[in-house]
């Protein structure tokens, strides 16, 4: 009898909600989005050769971009600002890590809930790399380093390891982008190992994957780089700055999240990018004495320098690399006196003439004040809003 009567109050609601208008025709959505001339469901992210993936939402942090990148690299400095971009329009970012449980902590909370996805993978097992890239559609490589160790040389990190990457995407079959990170002044001629390392990994990823869109930064700055903040600490450290040779080598410093904005454009465009070589430089050129101004100007500190003569900092700086492999224990890790780096800086690493750079991915690049060096402050010594400099006039100390 309930039973009965539950039907009929079923049937009863039913036959009055029929006539009861649809919340649509009293609340009617807007079909465009600002004016802008998009559909409100679309996606304004147009990845080559995705059609067929499911792309929902107006391109933000809980749409679906129809993006499924591994980062490879995630976990270190320009790793945080990309997985961020790439979350932040609706994109599942798989992270690849290899140390510590907390290393990829920082990222979770970058995307919605469960689009950031921790892996733990051994760069040496290419099958714990097949795991992680295997229901990937793009893949960013971004490992790196400009020091080596007792375990990994500059050659497997920069090159060999790029390269199986490219060729692991190649044999996917499901990679529609591969963006492999380069640096600016690689070459197979520079007195870096490290570049002539990327040199050669950007050959073998072309060889492999010819479609790879390839980003070579110049000296990246942002809150967590290894150039001013490293310049700032041995300066509160020792009180002043070495200048290697003269200071007057150039260099073209870019802003990290503006190296990131680039490959999240790469990603956007329709495919025009897919095989081409990217220098990303900043919009100044300066000189290594010239930045290094600019950096003093920030932490509020008198000026001060010590002209080392490039061949007497590679003598300092060669003990490490001569006993790396010959001591039962890892060596502190390099700081302002860092050998490949001086070589490196015994000759200019600035945009070529004809190359394609920022411009040509829609992008204005921050110049290295301001805002993008703010991080600097807390080097003041007298505190953030004062410095040394103030507080050491206001003391008569000078």
């Amino acid at each position: 009898m309930m039973q009965a009567c539950c039907r009929r109050s079923a049937r009863r609601f039913l036959d009055q909600s029929s006539s009861i208008p649809a919340f649509n025709s009293i609340y009617p959505l807007p079909s465009y989005d600002g004016g802008s001339g998009r559909p409100r469901c679309g996606s304004t992210v147009a990845v080559h050769g995705t059609g067929h993936l499911v792309r929902k939402g107006t391109g933000g942090r809980s749409s679906v971009s129809g993006i499924v990148a591994t980062v490879f690299g995630a976990t270190g400095f320009l790793g945080r600002y990309v997985v961020s971009q790439l979350a932040k329009m609706g994109s599942q970012v798989l992270v690849p890590f290899r140390g510590s449980e907390d290393s990829h902590r920082h990222l979770k909370l970058m995307g919605d809930l469960g689009q950031i996805v921790p892996m733990e993978y051994n760069p040496r097992d290419e099958n714990s790399i097949k795991a992680v890239m295997a229901k990937a559609n793009v893949v960013i490589n971004l490992i790196g380093r400009e020091y080596e160790t007792r375990n990994y040389s500059f050659e497997e990190v920069n090159h060999a390891m790029a390269e199986q990457l490219a060729a692991i995407a190649k044999d996917h079959g499901g990679i529609m982008r591969f963006i492999q990170v380069s640096c600016l002044g690689a070459s197979s001629s520079s007195p870096s190992r490290m570049l002539r390392a990327k040199a050669a990994a950007e050959e073998a990823v072309q060889r492999q994957f010819p479609e790879t869109t390839i980003m070579k930064p110049g000296v990246i700055f942002g809150t967590e780089d290894r150039s001013l903040n490293k310049w700032a600490q041995f300066v509160k450290k020792w009180n002043f700055l070495p200048l290697f040779g003269d200071g007057s080598t150039k260099i073209q410093p870019v802003y990290v999240v503006d190296v990131a904005a680039a490959i999240i454009a790469s990603l956007k465009d329709d495919g025009t990018s897919m095989g081409k070589i990217y220098e990303l430089g900043g919009p100044e050129v300066y000189t290594v004495h010239q930045l290094a101004e600019v950096m003093f100007d920030t932490i509020r500190e008198y000026p001060r320098y010590v002209k080392i003569p490039f061949a007497i900092a590679k003598a300092i700086a060669a003990p490490r690399e001569l006993l790396l492999n010959k001591v039962p224990f890892p060596l502190p890790t390099p700081g302002v006196f860092n050998l490949d780096q001086i070589n490196s800086l015994t000759v200019d690493t600035i945009v070529s003439d004809n190359a394609l750079t920022f411009k040509d991915l829609g992008i204005v690049p921050h110049k290295p004040k301001g805002y993008p060096i703010e991080y600097l402050i807390w080097y003041r010594r007298g505190g953030p809003n004062v410095g040394a400099t103030a507080f050491q006039k206001a003391k008569g100390i000078y």
